[in-house]
């Protein structure tokens, strides 16, 4: 038991020391050089094969394409009922339901279709899976310091980033393992004071190419830990 206390205490110490030596900079890139060694993901061409499992028992299968040199974006989401394949290449969007390009108001309605909509999920998934390398994007403001906190019983050194009004405008915070640099939670709100948003818990890796990407991420209500639902990222592929 002495010993353990004697570890424990080096290892915070460590932890205290990272996370006052460390910019916010020099900590993104050590764990930019975790998740891609090789700098690769601006120049990501990959598929990603992604499995949503909701708290009610529902199942929603996506697979996502990810083309950022030739700027194409394509999702096709399968569920019990329904495929609904989305497609933003460059500046044309297309949308079908069940193989159909023909959408009555009813459909569009019912599955939320919209090129905007289309847009806005090109935007998630790209931030998601593109993770930590996104946080380098313009408009992305990294506060200078590093923090250190505890989370679910783990000690994290934590950066905290705000964006430009053009780009969002809620809070976000990043965990880091204090060792290794892997990123291994995130949390956002919309008001920090109201204690609102969600946190998302990153397990295990997946290997596309040379990234590696978070495979399972569960989804958190911040205020009351209320499960969300979990993705799981079942196995992504590069393109040639």
């Amino acid at each position: 038991m002495y010993n353990y206390f004697i570890i424990l205490v080096c290892l915070i110490g460590i932890q205290t020391s990272k996370a006052q030596s460390l910019t916010a900079s020099e900590l993104l890139e050590k764990s930019i050089g975790y998740h891609d060694p090789v700098n690769l993901w601006n120049v990501f061409q990959g598929k990603l094969f992604i499995t949503m499992n909701y708290p009610d028992g529902k199942e929603r299968h996506s697979e996502v394409e990810i083309d950022l040199p030739k700027q194409h974006f394509e999702i096709t989401s399968t569920t019990a009922d329904n495929t609904i394949k989305q497609t933003i290449d460059k500046e044309d969007c297309t949308l079908k339901l069940n193989g159909s390009t023909t959408l009555s108001e009813e459909d569009i309605k019912k599955h939320q279709l919209s090129c905007d909509r289309t847009k806005m999920m090109k935007n998630y998934y790209t931030y998601l899976y593109g993770l930590p390398m996104k946080l380098k994007d313009k408009g992305t403001n990294l506060d200078p310091k590093v923090h250190t906190k505890t989370f679910k019983g783990k000690e994290y050194l934590v950066l905290k980033v705000t964006y430009d009004e053009s780009v969002g405008k809620d809070v976000w915070y990043f965990y880091f393992d204090p060792i290794s640099y892997a990123m291994e939670v995130y949390q956002f709100f919309h008001d920090e004071s109201k204690n609102d948003g969600e946190y998302i818990l990153l397990t295990e890796l997946e290997n596309v190419g040379t990234i590696k990407m978070p495979k399972i991420r569960a989804w958190y209500y911040n205020k009351n830990d209320k499960h969300l639902g979990t993705d799981i990222l079942m196995k992504g592929i590069t393109l040639e």
